[in-house]
């Protein structure tokens, strides 16, 4: 269709046009999730979509949208610096709108949204193409967006304790994956706000955010405080600094967050001990010389 077409659509306020199929223009706007041209892709796919489905256009469709958008998450994964990036990390977006639209009135069988729940995570976890702006093309932040849905997935009445632990066991495992870059899109802060989507169930008890903290901070803590020296031909930021980044994320929205969870008098103390494990040259006092 036209660019035309899609700027009339938006001055209507983003009213479903009558002239087509609503699954022609779904096909259409599915398509431009993947499209190079931030303005197709950002500025009209994904606010048409997710406008759409807030307003219930979908409601008695609902499952077979999200199932459209999981599939998206698999186009080209693996690949790296390819524009096919654009299809999963947006797809992950819509694929949350999904699953926030089934948490405001139930539109969704429990078990698909447990299913779409593993497919965002195993996607997040296998996902390669780690950019975040992409110079003339705007947004890829894959890791970011999956961070979103894992926020909204953490929001689910489906989703019990077992399964929000499950839920920040992916957002470590994300943050502690080997990198080419550390993250510097704001990724830290977009999985601690999934984490304190997981916090404010206040369901998930100390006794398994304390070593989960631990594994975080152990990775963070610097080359040669684990091994007992550096090796200076490597970034040791490469290994620590995305633990370290989202610690600090973390701690930032635990003190200062709005509606702070249950844990948070306990789990700031957790995660202040993290801190200066892995910042030991500024937290921690300095030995008497």
């Amino acid at each position: 269709m036209q660019r035309s077409y899609w700027e009339q659509v938006a001055a209507s306020g983003l009213a479903v046009p009558q002239d087509r199929p609503l699954g022609d223009l779904t096909a259409e706007l599915t398509r431009m999730l993947g499209d190079t041209d931030p303005d197709q892709r950002d500025g009209t796919a994904y606010p048409t979509l997710a406008t759409w489905v807030e307003r219930g256009v979908y409601d008695d469709l609902l499952p077979g949208l999200g199932d459209g958008m999981a599939a998206g998450l698999g186009v080209g994964l693996g690949e790296r610096d390819t524009d096919s990036v654009f299809r999963r990390s947006f797809s992950a977006l819509i694929l949350g709108e999904c699953i926030a639209r089934d948490n405001q009135r139930p539109l969704v069988a429990g078990n698909k949204v447990l299913e779409w729940g593993d497919r965002l995570a195993t996607w997040l976890l296998r996902e390669r193409d780690l950019r975040g702006f992409v110079p003339g093309k705007g947004w890829a932040h894959a890791v970011a967006h999956g961070a979103d849905g894992l926020a909204v997935l953490a929001r689910s009445p489906h989703v019990a304790a077992n399964e929000l632990t499950v839920v920040l066991d992916v957002i470590a495992d994300r943050v502690l994956l080997p990198v080419d870059a550390v993250f510097g899109t704001d990724e830290h802060d977009r999985l601690a706000a999934a984490t304190m989507a997981v916090l404010r169930r206040g369901i998930v008890s100390l006794r398994v955010l304390e070593p989960w903290i631990a594994r975080l901070a152990a990775a963070g803590r610097p080359t040669e405080d684990r091994d007992g020296a550096a090796d200076h031909r490597r970034d040791p930021r490469l290994d620590t600094g995305n633990a370290q980044a989202f610690l600090r994320s973390l701690y930032l929205q635990l003190a200062l967050g709005p509606r702070p969870p249950e844990v948070r008098s306990d789990l700031l103390l957790v995660v202040v001990d993290a801190l200066r494990s892995t910042n030991p040259a500024y937290l921690q006092a300095a030995q008497p010389r």
